[in-house]
């Protein structure tokens, strides 16, 4: 049932004589037919009524207050069913005195596959039959390093299945020990399948059933005198329970969510700790628009009712503090997952040990947040709607090419993440084993390089991969990153504009036929060009030092089994290079450590020709 009352100006004290004391959602509307505010009230006329008292003392009310130009209301049947529709009010209005959350972006998860060799793979978006999910996680980073883990610890296969059904070798994987390569048969459906379930219990954090399982499996192959086997397991009975040691939270099984609010400077941050089965996933700090005069109490409890919204309930919810109308809450989120929800405050032992981290990292972040250098932030906003991310990219990677007419090429990667350049992560690569000026091979060989290392675990994976060049340069990474199994980092090739002015370029995203065009003030492209100067600057030092040392380098450097000692005896004992040079073999043996033979390469060396 709605109604709508108008007053021109506005008369809170006729508005109320009529209004109903039934539960229901009110708008409070300003002079151009704006949402001011959305609420819900078990009593409509007392909640409307307050707003209205002479001795209101929160200043944000009362600027409110003085804007209405009139009130809209919606009768429900139960308190639930107001607190339902104001969250959707409010999503869909987002009014500026509410509550608001930014990120309400859907949370990534694993998919375990179906199929007959199942895969295990990235997922976002709404969860289709088929497969078993398991999430949500905090992050798409989140995700790989636990897709990157599992591979290592069950060699169970990630590739799409284009990829998997079109293979008559073993791919990269299997030589690195990630993958039994079931494409060409190297391991029955079997053994697969029970690699399989192992991940899955994993998954469910029934650690100690696949531990069990394997030191059973240890035994039997010892006894038959397979030690390599045996060794095998062992190794990943042992990697198994360092894991579990480092991801458990003791007195936390099941499904938990821990929520901490921390409030400063007119802002605030809301840090969610995500536990499921007892495992420790990770956790994601998020920024709602808070109005001034917002208690803690009911941040927390504006933010559960918009962030459930459209995601997954776990069993149990810990909260740094009592939010308004607990018992509603309770109800409506029990009434989403299909089963009791718990909402607790009051917690003791290990669970208020984590609550207090999850606090601490709130304030933390926001900390953080206020001090971050201006601008970066509203940029990474910028970039993040121009590629359609799906969260603000935390780190970011780009690479370069740079070489002189073919010789001593050198590729450059430079790191990003939300605070600028991370110069401790920078890394050059020497391009060696391509036809000379091939820019192509160049670009494949140090994406290799780096994203191999990455997967063994030396560094954590991008969220945005830039790479400097069009079409041909993006198809090299997107097929690196096929091969090496690696999900959910989105790739955008920066490609030069018209007579390479900057403000010109076009970005080539993999996920679109048409290349974007973004306007020249746009703080996103700002963003993009310093990334892409800050690799282009870094790839030019590292081939000018690499040929600069080409230049300076003694033939000497060049002959295995010449250190510096030798050398340095050498150059003494015929008063430098030009004697050296000029010195037949026998003179050269002669020096004290230099063989015959070695005499001879040195001889060589000077005369090739």
């Amino acid at each position: 049932m709605s109604e709508q009352y108008e007053a021109a100006p506005f008369d809170p004290a006729s508005f109320l004589r009529t209004l109903t004391h039934r539960p229901g959602v009110y708008r409070m509307l300003g002079g151009a037919g704006e949402v001011l505010y959305v609420g819900k009230a078990k009593d409509l006329k007392k909640r409307v009524a307050s707003y209205f008292r002479s001795n209101v003392s929160s200043a944000r009310i009362r600027s409110m207050v003085s804007q209405i130009h009139n009130i809209e209301v919606t009768v429900t049947r139960t308190e639930a069913e107001a607190l339902l529709l104001e969250s959707n009010l409010i999503k869909e209005h987002r009014p500026r005195y509410n509550v608001l959350l930014r990120d309400d972006k859907s949370y990534p998860y694993i998919l375990v596959t179906d199929h007959a060799f199942p895969r295990l793979t990235f997922h976002r978006g709404a969860r289709k039959p088929g497969g078993r999910y398991f999430g949500p996680y905090p992050s798409a980073g989140a995700v790989r390093e636990t897709l990157n883990l599992l591979q290592k610890l069950f060699l169970v296969r990630q590739c799409e299945d284009s990829f998997f059904q079109n293979r008559s070798r073993p791919c990269l994987q299997y030589q690195i020990r990630r993958c039994t390569a079931p494409c060409v048969g190297l391991v029955n459906e079997a053994t697969y399948r029970q690699d399989v379930e192992h991940a899955v219990q994993f998954l469910e954090g029934k650690s100690e059933a696949v531990i069990r399982d394997l030191v059973v499996r240890m035994e039997q192959a010892s006894e038959r005198l397979a030690f390599e086997e045996a060794a095998r397991y062992r190794d990943q009975i042992t990697r198994l329970r360092q894991i579990s040691e480092q991801q458990y939270i003791s007195g936390a099984g099941g499904d938990v969510d821990i929520i901490a609010c921390h409030q400063a400077s007119g802002q605030a941050c809301v840090q969610v700790f995500f536990v499921r089965g007892g495992h420790h996933l990770g956790n994601k700090a998020l920024f709602p628009s808070v109005p001034e005069d917002t208690s803690a109490e009911e941040l927390i409890s504006a933010f559960l009712a918009q962030y459930y919204l459209s995601r997954e309930v776990p069993a149990e919810i810990i909260l740094s503090h009592v939010p308004e109308d607990a018992e509603v809450l309770t109800e409506v989120l029990g009434e989403r997952r299909g089963r009791a929800v718990s909402l607790s405050w009051n917690v003791r032992g290990e669970r208020a040990r984590w609550l207090e981290m999850a606090e601490r990292n709130a304030e933390l972040a926001l900390r953080t947040r206020l001090a971050s250098r201006a601008g970066m932030r509203e940029r990474l906003e910028a970039l993040a709607e121009a590629l359609d991310l799906d969260e603000l990219p935390s780190r970011m990677e780009c690479f370069d090419i740079s070489h002189t007419q073919g010789e001593l090429t050198v590729a450059s990667c430079v790191v990003f993440d939300a605070e600028g350049p991370v110069k401790s992560d920078y890394r050059r690569f020497n391009i060696e084993g391509i036809t000379p000026g091939d820019d192509y091979a160049a670009m494949r060989q140090a994406l290799q390089r780096r994203y191999t290392r990455l997967k063994e675990g030396e560094g954590r994976l991008p969220d945005v991969l830039f790479i400097d060049g069009g079409k041909g340069q993006v198809r090299q990474a997107l097929e690196v990153l096929e091969e090496l199994q690696v999900q959910g980092v989105s790739v955008v090739g920066v490609a030069k504009g018209a007579d390479r002015k900057p403000g010109l370029e076009t970005l080539v995203l993999s996920d679109s036929e048409r290349p974007t065009i973004l306007p020249p003030g746009s703080s996103a492209l700002h963003l993009i060009q310093q990334i892409r100067d800050e690799a282009h600057r870094f790839a030019i030092t590292g081939h000018r030092q690499r040929r600069a040392k080409a230049r300076t380098a003694s033939p000497l450097e060049q002959i295995p089994g010449m250190g510096p000692k030798r050398r340095q005896q050498l150059l003494k004992h015929f008063g430098g290079l030009r004697g050296v040079s000029r010195a037949g073999v026998a003179e050269l043996s002669k020096v004290p450590g230099i063989s015959r033979k070695l005499a001879q390469q040195i001889y060589d060396s000077f005369h090739e020709g």
